[in-house]
Order: structure tokens, then sequence, then C-alpha cells
């Protein structure tokens, strides 16, 4: 299972990389333009992805206590949360450099997990306590997906505004050899 996620994470890793490319080439005020979506503009779409992957990534930490490279990929976003009002450029080129940490320690996290910890209890509050916890491995995959939704409401505004955006794709380039 360890090697599927590690897919997920480079794919992550890459697919955000390519979204990036595509805003930078946006003006600021293109970018933090309201385009209806919950978080108003690309900007807050961005900015919230970003903040999701040390939000989750902080979760792991107690009880992965014991996994040192788990805590050395975790110590990489501590700390680290995106601006929450409409940014400056200034502020852009920061918020880009947040994402590469944020998506280079996700990387790491995941290739620091053995299948044993794949199955450590992480506790949540998310379901009204029915369940206290959830396996890591689930944990997981609500990060995974929590990229995939906000790309995708990236990619509709993108398409809306007739700007290409084809990142969608896993590439076979992250398959273990």
């Amino acid at each position: 299972m360890k090697d599927e996620f590690l897919i997920f994470a480079k794919y992550n890793q890459e697919a955000n990389k390519a979204v990036l490319s595509i805003l930078d080439k946006l003006s600021n005020e293109e970018r933090e333009e309201d385009r209806g979506s919950y978080y108003g503009s690309l900007s807050g779409l961005i900015r919230h992805a970003a903040g999701g992957t040390g939000f989750f990534l902080s979760m792991f930490k107690a009880p992965l206590q014991a996994n040192a490279d788990a805590q050395k990929a975790i110590a990489l976003v501590e700390g680290l949360s995106p601006p929450k009002d409409k940014l400056t450029e200034e502020q852009w080129k920061s918020l880009y450099k947040l994402f590469e940490t944020a998506d280079k320690a996700f990387v790491d996290f995941v290739s620091s997990l053995s299948e044993a910890d794949l199955k450590a209890p992480i506790p949540i509050n998310w379901y009204g306590g029915n369940p206290a916890e959830v396996p890591l491995s689930f944990m997981l995959q609500n990060l995974i997906v929590h990229g995939t939704h906000h790309r995708g409401q990236i990619s509709q505004i993108l398409d809306s505004l007739k700007i290409d955006n084809d990142y969608s794709g896993i590439n076979a380039a992250f398959l273990p050899r």
C-alpha cells in the first residue's frame, strides 16, 4: 500500500507544480479576483490547498512519534501557514515556496512509512466521535482527495477562462521500479 501512496504523493507534487506554474502566469489581480468558489479566488483555493497539507501532516505527529524520518518530514511544515487575506505579488512568491515545501514534506513523509505505520490510529473529531480514530491510510487518502478536489475546482475556473490546464494524468514515471 505504501507504494500506491508514494505514487499519489509524487503525483500531487507534480500536479501542484503544474497548477502553480499556470497561476504564476496570471497577474496578481487575476489570481485574486473572486471567481465564485467557496474560497473565492484562485489564490484563495491554492492557499487553502497548501494549508491543508500542513494541517493533515500535523495530525500525524503524535501517533508516529517513534518514526524519526516521519517527524523530520512533518517538521518541514510546522509553523508554515499561508496568508489568510488577498496576496501581494511578493506573498504569492512565498506561497509558491510554501507549497513546494509542503509537497516535499508529503513525499518525504510517505517515503518514511512502514506498512505497520499505515495502520497507526489517528485521532479525529470529524464524525461526532464515531469513530474517534481512523487508520493513517484513511487519512492519507483524505489528504490526496483534498488536493485533487481543489485542483479540480481550479481547473474548472481555468477552463471558464479558456486557459489550458491539463495536469490530470498520473505519470507512469511514478511507478515503483
